[in-house]
């Protein structure tokens, strides 16, 4: 495990320095993670097969908080401390709702714990620092520029998500820790707004209060203890007001009903989406996975119906989930 963190810029890196909290302290508690996946896993198209990103220690016990994308399907995953050491771990839970993932070190990682943030949420304004693995280096002093909805082409919505700038430029899993030295969230892209020079690089932050309410079903269950959403297996994206498929999943529900790349979506259940978050919402409102989704769509000028039967995404991957 050589890979190595990119260093940030001194000038953008944080500093004690008017710091209510010990900086050094708090950002030990991030770790590298790598996870390797078998070449004919579900996901090696999309993520790959070797992934590379960060995780914070959230438990003495050695539980670590990361994102989920990092290691599903994952056959081995190795955690790297702040001073080189080098752990196994496996990968314990993903949660495709909230996008959070667990990892269980197999032995003692002997760092810090990151206490997650209180009663008070992140604001814009607010002031950031987004931790990458490696110490001060792989660290970025940010702010938080808004708190907004956030709509994924993969099926994946989240409410409140956290914005911040500038963007760390190796983001995956990074501690988003707040002015009171607590972890505020997880970055989990970057994102640009605007456009040319008026553009911006932006990171979107998973806001750690999501965690709490499944915390426990993933440590047991290695996902949320209730009936998983539906899903189509579509990437999708805007184009003015309307929603085009920009993508499929290999043999998921949409393909295997017709769906094709380029179609348009006119309706869902009878009602037009007019975003990619409205789309999602639209779906999932129709039941739990196993429940059959009619779509109307466009293509090349004819409207046909195309009535999908959904799935339970997990169950295409290859779980590899030790309790």
């Amino acid at each position: 495990m050589a890979e190595r963190i990119p260093t940030i810029p001194f000038e953008l890196q944080p500093k004690q320095r008017g710091l209510t909290f010990d900086l050094d302290r708090a950002i030990a508690s991030v770790v590298s993670v790598k996870a390797i996946a078998s070449d004919d896993a579900f996901t090696a198209r999309s993520l790959g097969t070797e992934r590379l990103g960060h995780g914070v220690v959230m438990r003495q016990s050695g539980l670590v908080l990361t994102v989920g994308y990092l290691i599903v399907e994952a056959q081995e995953v190795w955690l790297r401390t702040i001073d080189g050491r080098v752990i196994a771990g496996h990968a314990l839970a993903y949660d495709q709702e909230t996008g959070f993932g667990l990892v269980q070190a197999m032995s003692s990682l002997d760092l810090p714990v990151l206490p997650f943030a209180g009663d008070r949420d992140v604001a814009p304004g607010d002031s950031l620092v987004i931790a990458g693995s490696g110490g001060r280096e792989a660290a970025l002093a940010a702010h938080c520029v808004a708190r907004q909805p956030f709509a994924g082409y993969w099926e994946y919505w989240l409410a409140n998500a956290i914005m911040s700038a500038p963007a760390h430029p190796f983001w995956g899993g990074a501690a988003a820790i707040d002015e009171d030295g607590r972890l505020a969230g997880l970055a989990s892209l970057q994102v640009e707004t605007g456009d040319g020079k008026n553009g911006q690089s932006l990171n979107m932050i998973i806001p750690i209060g999501l965690l709490s309410p499944v915390l426990d079903d993933l440590v047991k269950f290695g996902r949320p203890n209730k009936p998983p959403r539906p899903w189509l297996g579509i990437y999708a994206t805007e184009i003015g007001e309307r929603v085009v498929i920009a993508g499929l999943a290999d043999d998921g529900p949409a393909e295997q009903a017709g769906v094709e790349i380029g179609d348009m979506l006119v309706a869902v259940a009878g009602e037009k989406p007019t975003s990619l978050g409205e789309l999602w919402r639209r779906i999932w409102a129709q039941g739990a996975a196993g429940v059959e989704i009619p779509l109307l769509i466009e293509r090349q000028d004819r409207i046909l119906e195309v009535r999908i039967k959904s799935a339970d995404r997990l169950l295409f991957t290859r779980a590899r989930v030790i309790h």
